[in-house]
């Protein structure tokens, strides 16, 4: 029997809320599907399942409230029947030691123990007819609502009390306590190293004009997929960059999967993944961050896209910022930041020109990599830029993420 947990889909997340099962006992699952959604405080994702079965058991029903870890499904493996579950289960449930009685307290000199008394059966609850129909229109849980009315009846004016009261703290102003105490554990728990280098843009911007001179709106490239596309060949070459520092130790990732930060309009920030963006063209990777973008603002994320990024990249640039001193977000390693593009003055062959120029920063974990080597990640990044047309595509001779 595989037991399903609900999963972790963020450094901020220590328990959700099922908000729906998309699956049933009896259904069959794979790798990949989604089988529930479940609501953090950032949006309500989409949760696929890692294992193949069947499903055997859905142990919690929405709307609860459960931490990270507990055991939401049960899963029968491939070829596994419903009674070899139950004896399996069984075996479990005699193998485990019955919990220790607590110790009873001390008798006073001379007093006898008495008996203990039987616990009382939970009192059914009481509620008009009329105020059961107006808990169900407003879509309110009679068994949490206090009654008032005789032998403490729920009654139509409790229904619309409860009703009136205030809402519940909005998803902005909790995910930004989420967010706080999450990059209070990066920046007390992580060493945390920065570098910056400007990087001339005015090849990949003269490029990108070129390219986009006959497209249509819809399909021309913004300057952010060059950018994003350097970052992941540059990890190609520099992979302690991109993975995770788990149990004392660097976990390189399974690819090179780009965490995008992204501003919500209900306020707040996401960093979903953009999978395996070293070996995507520029036209493949724009269509994949429009339409993640567009997820990630209508909260229809999936928990692969929570979990996956091996390294957050965020640009602010269009805020006016030109430069980003970034908080790792664990268990990654690295931030990658870039601010907003300004012209300067830049010496170029002997001569001083006016320049488009970006200020690009790296916030690297000191357990993973060192300053050196973050040195090199960056004038790696810097360097691909200059030849915009080798971004397209990853080429076979490019220097592939060491084992």
């Amino acid at each position: 029997m595989i037991e399903f947990k609900l999963p972790s889909l963020g450094a901020e997340m220590d328990e959700g809320t099922l908000l729906e099962w998309k699956v049933k006992p009896g259904d069959p699952v794979k790798k990949g599907d989604v089988v529930a959604v479940v609501d953090t405080s950032k949006s309500a994702i989409d949760v696929e399942i890692w294992e193949t079965g069947t499903v055997y058991e859905l142990v919690h029903q929405p709307p609860e409230v459960l931490p990270v870890g507990t055991v939401i499904a049960l899963l029968l493996e491939p070829g596994e029947t419903p009674e070899h579950a139950e004896m399996e289960r069984r075996r479990m449930a005699v193998a485990m030691p019955p919990p220790a009685p607590s110790a009873p307290a001390p008798l006073p000199p001379g007093s006898t123990p008495s008996r203990p008394a039987a616990e009382a059966p939970a009192a059914r609850v009481r509620v008009s007819p009329a105020a059961r129909k107006r808990a169900a229109d407003l879509g309110l849980d009679v068994a949490v609502i206090a009654g008032t009315g005789p032998q403490g009846a729920v009654t139509i004016e409790d229904v619309e009390k409860a009703a009136a009261r205030p809402a519940p703290k909005d998803r902005a102003a909790e995910m930004r306590r989420a967010i706080g105490a999450a990059m209070a554990r990066s920046k007390r728990e992580i060493p945390h190293y920065y570098l910056a280098t400007d990087i001339p843009l005015a090849r990949v911007t003269q490029w990108l004009a070129a390219r986009n001179r006959d497209r249509p709106v819809t399909e021309r490239l913004l300057l952010a997929v060059p950018l994003l596309k350097a970052v992941a060949l540059a990890l190609r070459k520099y992979p302690e960059f991109s993975g995770f520092f788990r149990q004392d130790r660097f976990v390189p990732g399974a690819g090179v999967h780009l965490g995008v930060a992204i501003s919500l309009r209900q306020g707040g920030l996401i960093a979903p993944a953009l999978r395996d963006v070293d070996v995507l063209s520029l036209d493949a990777l724009m269509r994949a961050l429009v339409d993640l973008v567009a997820r990630a603002r209508a909260l229809t994320l999936r928990s692969s896209e929570m979990t996956d990024a091996t390294i957050t990249v965020t640009n602010l640039g269009d805020e006016g910022v030109e430069l980003v001193q970034g908080v790792i977000y664990p268990p990654q390693v690295a931030l990658v930041g870039f601010g907003r593009v300004t012209e300067r003055p830049w010496v170029e062959n002997g001569q001083v020109v006016v320049m488009p120029v970006v200020t690009a920063s790296l916030a690297a974990d000191h357990r993973a990599s060192d300053g050196h080597r973050g040195a090199l990640f960056l004038a790696e990044i810097a360097r691909l830029l200059q030849a915009p047309e080798t971004l397209d595509t990853a080429s076979p001779s490019y220097p592939a993420a060491r084992s």
